[in-house]
């Protein structure tokens, strides 16, 4: 590698700031401030990149001599033995095309801008009961079990054909799966048993097929209930617990922040406030992976052919040249009257986040509705007493105590 040699490697993942729970871990933005390329340690000591500027961070996701395969020998994984386990059975998200396309492709119509609008009222009414059941009676809730965790996942049961009375389940297993400190036979327990559930449901959808997404997967010539199934696994967990997690994140936020509040009661400034957000936010505090194929200069440095290389969204959502505006508070501050569609919270380029129209609809729909219903909705703990999800890939939030 031919960064600076006296310049300690950052470590990955890297501890958050307890004094500043929403924003990337300090190491991040220290190396950021540093350079836009930095030398990195995995947990195995195996050595990579960590690029943190926008521009940087906007090629390698975007250039095809970065590959996201994780059947690539180099490709850097934050857990041992992962690459065996994801390798087994790797959805599209973890190929490169044509077989990332061919794939895709096929629940693509699914997610798409016109068929989300359609489905907005039925969101709104999810919505809208789950505050419902969570305010029957009571004063207090935890916004996380309540509120955050069962909108999207009904959402995406209901899109999925899984019958929601097994999220127990599914919620569980997702969270091993997403946990960075799960061990090898724990991870390989839980894709086992949720690849074994949702093959046997692929099979059942392919003789008795509905109005779902695992009914039209299941029901192709082209794919085994296992190829429904390792598809089936991807949608269920990115559909459910990355929205939870910007949910109760954002609402722990825009607590503290009642004037920002404020503005989600105009209709009009909703979009714009859930981009601001999402930047703000960026709950992927890890990074996403590539491994570089050929030679490639980033910002005077070559990253060689075989060296692994983590993007790190989070800090390239706050790099002050992209984000910055001296008239109004700076980047690592939440303004949610600031421009921030440029953000790559839900990655960029081919394997951006191919479920973001809906994700966007479950935020704005959700978040606007728990403002106006609750406007005196608060803490009933102190905020330093929040737990985070420190561990999980996906940063997010273990309990939300709430009154109103």
């Amino acid at each position: 590698m031919t960064s600076t040699p006296t310049a300690p490697a950052v470590p990955v993942p890297a501890p958050h700031s307890a004094g500043c729970p929403f924003g990337p871990p300090p190491a991040y933005t220290e190396a950021a401030a540093t350079a836009p390329l930095v030398r990195a340690d995995l947990p195995g000591g195996e050595p990579c990149w960590l690029a943190t500027g926008y521009a940087d961070v906007r090629t390698i996701l975007s250039d095809r001599r970065f590959s996201a395969d994780v059947r690539h020998p180099n490709f850097p994984l934050l857990v041992a033995g992962r690459r065996e386990l994801i390798a087994k059975n790797p959805s599209f998200l973890r190929l490169d095309d044509p077989e990332h396309a061919r794939l895709r492709r096929m629940v693509t119509g699914d997610f798409l801008v016109k068929r989300v609008e359609a489905i907005r009222p039925a969101v709104q009414q999810i919505v809208d009961e789950a505050l419902d059941r969570m305010t029957d009676g009571r004063t207090e809730a935890d916004l996380v079990a309540d509120f955050a965790l069962p909108v999207p996942s009904l959402v995406i049961c209901q899109l999925l054909g899984v019958p929601y009375e097994d999220r127990d389940f599914f919620q569980s297993v997702s969270r091993t799966l997403l946990t960075n400190t799960s061990t090898l036979e724990q991870l390989t327990e839980a894709q086992d048993e949720l690849l074994d559930y949702l093959r046997g449901l692929a099979t059942r959808k392919r003789d008795q097929p509905e109005d779902d997404i695992l009914s039209r997967l299941a029901v192709r010539d082209d794919l085994t209930p296992h190829d429904v199934a390792s598809t089936g696994i991807l949608l269920l967990i990115a559909g459910h617990e990355t929205t939870a997690n910007m949910i109760s994140l954002s609402a722990a936020m825009l607590l503290d922040r009642p004037e920002q509040a404020a503005r989600l009661a105009d209709p009009a400034a909703v979009p714009g406030a859930v981009e601001e957000l999402l930047r703000h936010l960026t709950i992927v505090h890890t990074g996403l992976p590539r491994v570089a194929l050929e030679d490639v200069e980033l910002s005077g440095t070559t990253i060689r052919a075989g060296e692994g290389v983590i993007a790190m969204i989070s800090t390239a959502n706050r790099d002050e040249s992209v984000f910055g505006d001296a008239d109004r508070l700076p980047v690592d501050d939440l303004d949610l009257d600031r421009d921030a569609r440029r953000h790559m919270a839900f990655g960029f380029g081919v394997h951006q986040c191919l479920g973001q129209p809906l994700a966007r609809a479950e935020l704005q729909i959700a978040l606007a509705t728990l403002f106006r219903r609750l406007p005196g909705l608060r803490l009933t703990v102190p905020r330093g007493e929040l737990a985070f999800r420190t561990e999980s890939f996906i940063y997010g939030m273990r309990s939300l105590p709430v009154t109103w």
